[in-house]
């Protein structure tokens, strides 16, 4: 049998550490971790296990990236105040929501982020702003709310549909929301990724239906657009994805789901299936690059993260004797 040098020319490279842009098909030693190491270009998109986090919880707000993401608040009651913040690795407690909340909006990053609405008697209007180390409260919704779509920064965000079957959309300038065009269909539980010119709100609950509804925000208005193949509720959007490329997974119709489906401006298209089927967790990153934290599983909330790497994606693969 012939031996790698043979067929490629040269030995396996011994590395103390990854490549930090390895090509496709290249292959290396980590004589830290004692593992060998090889980069593929995926395929079809795939989901694997990222670190724990600390709180399990659902109804979360998040912000982020897959290697720099945020979660926040959520349940169970009482609601919770948790911060973590994940690294690609590992997540960390930081600094708490000043009021606990779930089913409240979100948007941002993992160092300037913004969490408004959520539960409450009647729906909350609080919005608080954090800077990378502690929560301050800014200017209030319009109208108080709670498991609406939301996407967008800390300082242009927009906040659509919720509770009672909103139709309610309102925009964030940074200092202040204005109430804007309303959806076509009203609803709760919505997906929500994009930004305040070219936003997506897909899926949500119109009591006793679970819908597949997808409208695209232009800045000015929603017009209905291609429908998901999975009627669902509570579902998780990439939250950094654009209204013309994004994926939904997890989510409920009749159980908890782990359906994953990607946006190509046009269609829906059904992928690969989460791991663990979860509703209400964090949605972060994009259609190449997403992570979905924690939410709530069969028999209770959970602490899994998954990682998604897309279809065309460079990914390092670990080579086992097994």
């Amino acid at each position: 049998m012939a031996t790698y040098k043979e067929i490629h020319g040269t030995k396996i490279e011994a590395v103390a550490s990854d490549p930090s842009n390895p090509v496709d098909g290249q292959v290396w030693y980590n004589t830290t971790s004692n593992v060998l190491k090889g980069n593929v270009i995926t395929s079809a998109g795939a989901w694997a296990s990222g670190g724990n986090v600390n709180t399990s919880r659902a109804l979360v707000g998040e912000a982020g990236i897959q290697t720099a993401a945020l979660i926040f608040g959520g349940q169970p009651n009482p609601a919770k105040v948790v911060t973590e913040s994940y690294n690609g690795t590992s997540w960390t407690e930081v600094g708490d929501l000043n009021v606990g909340r779930n089913g409240l909006g979100s948007a941002g990053t993992y160092t300037a982020a913004l969490g408004f609405g959520g539960e409450g008697n009647p729906d909350q209007t609080r919005n608080e702003s954090w800077n990378g180390s502690s929560w301050t409260e800014v200017a209030n919704l319009n109208a108080g709310n709670q498991n609406q779509g939301s996407c967008g920064t800390q300082t242009a965000a927009l906040s659509f549909g919720g509770s009672s079957n909103k139709v309610v959309n309102e925009s964030w300038n940074g200092s202040s929301w204005t109430e804007l065009a309303d959806l076509n269909t009203g609803r709760s539980y919505v997906a929500g990724t994009g930004t305040t010119t070219a936003a997506l709100a897909s899926s949500g609950y119109t009591p006793p239906n679970n819908l597949a509804v997808n409208e695209s925000w232009n800045g000015s208005s929603w017009t209905e657009v291609g429908d998901l193949n999975t009627g669902r509720r509570i579902a998780a959007c990439s939250a950094s994805g654009t209204n013309t490329d994004t994926i939904v997974f997890g989510g409920y119709t009749t159980a908890n789901i782990a359906n994953t489906e990607q946006w190509n401006g046009t269609s829906w298209t059904e992928t690969t299936d989460l791991s663990s089927a979860r509703l209400g967790g964090g949605g972060h990153g994009n259609s190449s690059l997403a992570l979905y934290s924690s939410g709530e599983a069969p028999g209770g909330v959970s602490a899994v993260t998954e990682e998604w790497t897309g279809p065309g994606t460079s990914i390092t693969q670990t080579f086992t004797d097994s």
